[in-house]
């Protein structure tokens, strides 16, 4: 590979290590490193899913982040911490805007809560080397904020990412590099379903076709990854190579919005006289990130799951004449798919909608016969939600047993604030 035609650049992708099991720690004034805590969606439930846990409850028990809290073992050492989602947001947006104060925005991209690239060039003058710089924000967040992390160096962000999965959580510095050059070495040896963006089910597609390591990949016919999986298959081939074209620098908080949709893993089975209440909820918040956006949507979109011990499901979507960011809309044609498609008499566990093919408010034709009052209604509750708060103002249905709306307020990102 004649990598001299390729752009070279200084990135670093940062994580914190165990990162809401590290907050936990550092609340209680615990060393994170040492302390063995689990970060537990809701206690209350022996079922629920451990969502962090701690270096050394990791190393001690092999606890993983999808391990269920009855499978933690019982020992008196380990601290159990209900999952408090507000305040590691909290964080992880400290750390950033502490980042902001190293580099331009522009430079930032946020991956996730606890993860997130840093573009360096043209901070040699400033910062040394990616490596001296790497060194100094990893002291930076741990002093300020008291949690590890670990960071991958490489020309691009796939680079700095898989480094530091692979390389740089196992090291004792916490800090890996790899340039082109070090590829063959460093990571052509890995195994495939360890690289990132590989899941398992890709995974056993390419270990059919004899691929097991991203070295093979590399040296894999692309002709033959491309007739195989399209497009995913060319971007594997040049990411076994290192090369990766993606953005380092730009404003990273804007992306094209393909839809709006909203789903839910139901906390018991529902019956399917039951459902109609969970889709309206659903749709309304569909519709009110659609009315914020000013954006209309012609196709709409169900997904039902049915309960583990039925399994399967349907999703289906409808396309109507006139795009539409109304609720009551929606909902309809939600029921009307849910009515054509449901079996009947399976429970229910996991219901999403979506609104996509999307056009611009304000290129809408109106309709001579339409109730616009059913639209102005929408604005004006989401006004008063906006100003008062996501529950000042419910639909009726939303006080009934049925209701998810009132629970889900109580939550960020499926667990308790």
């Amino acid at each position: 590979m004649d990598y001299s035609v390729y752009p070279r650049h200084n990135v670093l992708c940062i994580d914190m290590r165990s990162f809401y099991a590290s907050v936990e720690c550092v609340d209680r004034g615990i060393d994170p490193m040492k302390a063995m805590l689990a970060v537990v969606g809701d206690p209350n439930r022996s079922g629920s899913i451990v969502l962090a846990a701690s270096p050394a409850l990791k190393k001690t028990y092999r606890v993983s982040n999808v391990s269920r809290f009855f499978e933690l073992p019982d020992d008196p050492d380990i601290i159990i911490a209900p999952a408090r989602m507000g305040m590691y947001l909290k964080v992880s947006l400290a750390i950033t805007k502490m980042i902001k104060t190293i580099v331009p925005k522009e430079a930032i991209h946020v991956y996730s809560v606890d993860e997130l690239w840093v573009t360096l060039d043209g901070t040699e003058r400033l910062y040394g080397s990616p490596v001296e710089a790497a060194e100094m924000i990893q002291q930076r967040i741990l002093d300020q904020f008291g949690i590890p992390c670990a960071i991958g160096i490489g020309e691009n962000k796939f680079l700095a990412k898989v480094v530091m999965d692979i390389h740089a959580k196992k090291a004792t510095s916490g800090i890996a590099e790899c340039r082109y050059e070090d590829i063959e070495k460093l990571l052509w040896p890995i195994e495939i379903g360890k690289i990132w963006g590989v899941g398992s089910r890709l995974r056993k597609h390419l270990n059919r076709m004899g691929i097991f390591s991203l070295g093979q990949l590399a040296n894999h016919p692309l002709e033959q990854l491309k007739k195989r999986f399209g497009v995913i298959g060319e971007q594997l081939y040049w990411h076994a190579w290192g090369i990766d074209l993606s953005p380092v620098e730009g404003d990273f908080t804007k992306a094209e919005q393909k839809g709006y949709g909203h789903g839910i893993t139901l906390l018991r089975d529902y019956k399917g006289a039951e459902i109609p209440t969970v889709l309206l909820e659903l749709c309304e918040e569909a519709c009110r990130r659609a009315r914020k956006d000013e954006m209309y949507g012609r196709t709409i979109h169900l997904s039902i799951g049915y309960s583990k011990e039925v399994g399967g499901g349907f999703s289906r979507s409808m396309s109507i004449d006139a795009p539409t960011n109304i609720t009551m809309a929606m909902h309809q044609v939600c029921m009307q798919l849910f009515h054509t498609f449901y079996d009947g008499y399976s429970e229910i566990r996991r219901a999403s909608v979506s609104l996509t093919n999307l056009s611009r408010d304000a290129g809408i034709q109106l309709s001579l016969f339409e109730d616009q009052r059913k639209s102005n209604i929408g604005y004006v509750m989401d006004a008063i939600r906006d100003k008062y708060g996501s529950t000042a103002i419910l639909r009726a249905s939303s006080y009934t047993e049925q209701g998810i709306t009132l629970e889900r307020s109580k939550k960020i990102g499926g667990h308790y604030a």
